[in-house]
């Protein structure tokens, strides 16, 4: 089931403070930030938004490209908009505390690193002794570790479904799955505006990984463009198209540099009614290009305005790990889309408890910043 509530100043927020969101952040206080050059923009070797990249100069991925001075009225505000799932299709959030969660995905329930999980859990000792599988090793945000499988042996992969898409979980090195499932509400949103539309939307997913949202858009009559830099992650897509025997839906699989992509589309005149993008904070490109969220967010978004076709339904932006809150985000997007109207909502994306049936609602882990422009 997906929620979304908007909450208006002076409400309480069900995500807590808008600062500070982690995604899959271990079940200790971050010990250092990731430095330029460092992690990848996605490369992700087998699934990590934040693998280590490994001997590569600094180079800066935007090629040199002024942005555009933008006039007219900044669009509409809503804010702070909090998105909240309950979870959907095979997986839910069981419980958390003591900075672990317990998470239901199919028929395996585990247990990962999560340090805004400050509380203690609400489930008793032997219900998360049952787990399948406990993430270990080095709790580092960017850190490798391993599973352990206390009851038995599990295999790499397993099938998974979402939203009415078939894709593989995989237990990778960094902790996570091959899906983001707090992106549900952004994908359930994009499903439904395609499911709408007279006319096949076009439909760009900018750091695509594993292709579930890529997926879930065509399978609602979209057609795609998946943009990721990794060749493991665009391999784990196809795997997960033909999986669910989608291989006749219209999805681009493109490997290559967000950046330098956009910017090509750009100069050719390629226009797209949605734009998804997910950056990491810092990260490498194929070709040894680095990304650094700060200093190229302004550049990627005001590129992305310039793709966006007149008949446009959206461009969401989504920032996880930062430290900052959604308005740094929220007043950038507000700044891009000047003179196009509609309206920009900001906040967080925050899952909330279900208990062990997936019904029960209980307490809410805010798992990222974003921001939304919509045309009405």
């Amino acid at each position: 089931m997906v929620k979304q509530k908007e909450r208006r100043p002076g409400q309480k927020a069900a995500g807590g403070p808008a600062t500070k969101p982690r995604r899959d952040a271990p079940g200790k206080p971050p010990a250092r930030a990731a430095q330029p050059g460092k992690p990848t923009l996605a490369v992700r070797d087998g699934g990590d938004r934040t693998a280590q990249a490994r001997d590569a100069a600094p180079v800066s991925a935007v090629i040199e490209r002024p942005l555009i001075a933008r006039t007219g009225e900044r669009p509409v505000e809503r804010v702070p908009v909090i998105l909240e799932s309950l979870g959907a299709g095979d997986f839910h959030l069981i419980d958390m505390g003591n900075g672990l969660k317990l998470e239901q995905y199919g028929p395996y329930r585990i247990v990962r690193p999560e340090a805004q999980a400050l509380w203690p859990p609400s489930l008793p000792a032997h219900v998360w002794d049952n787990a399948d599988s406990v993430f270990t090793g080095d709790t580092d945000e960017d850190g490798m570790g391993r599973w352990r499988f206390p009851r038995q042996a599990l295999g790499e992969t397993w099938p998974l479904q979402l939203l009415g898409v078939d894709f593989l979980g995989r237990f990778t090195a960094f902790r996570h799955v091959g899906v983001f499932p707090e992106q549900i509400v952004h994908w359930a949103w994009m499903k439904e505006q395609a499911e709408a539309a007279k006319r096949p939307l076009k439909v760009l997913n900018l750091f695509g990984y594993t292709g579930v949202a890529s997926l879930v858009a065509a399978a609602a009559g979209a057609e795609v463009t998946h943009v990721d830099a990794s060749k493991k992650a665009i391999g784990w897509a196809r795997e997960n198209q033909a999986l669910g025997r989608m291989e006749k839906l219209p999805i681009r699989w493109i490997c290559e540099d967000a950046m330098k992509f956009i910017l090509r589309e750009e100069r050719r005149g390629s226009k797209y009614d949605i734009i998804l993008t997910d950056p990491p904070k810092f990260g490498r490109g194929p070709n040894g290009e680095v990304w650094h969220l700060f200093e190229h967010l302004p550049s990627m978004l005001d590129i992305c305005r310039e793709i966006l076709s007149p008949q446009a339904l959206g461009l969401v932006l989504t920032a996880y790990s930062i430290r900052a809150s959604f308005y740094s985000i929220h007043e950038l997007m507000r700044e891009t889309m000047r003179g196009a109207g509609g309206a920009v909502e900001s906040g967080e994306l925050v899952i909330r408890e279900a208990g062990l049936d997936g019904k029960t609602p209980g307490r809410a882990l805010s798992t990222s910043l974003f921001s939304r422009w919509v045309p009405k």
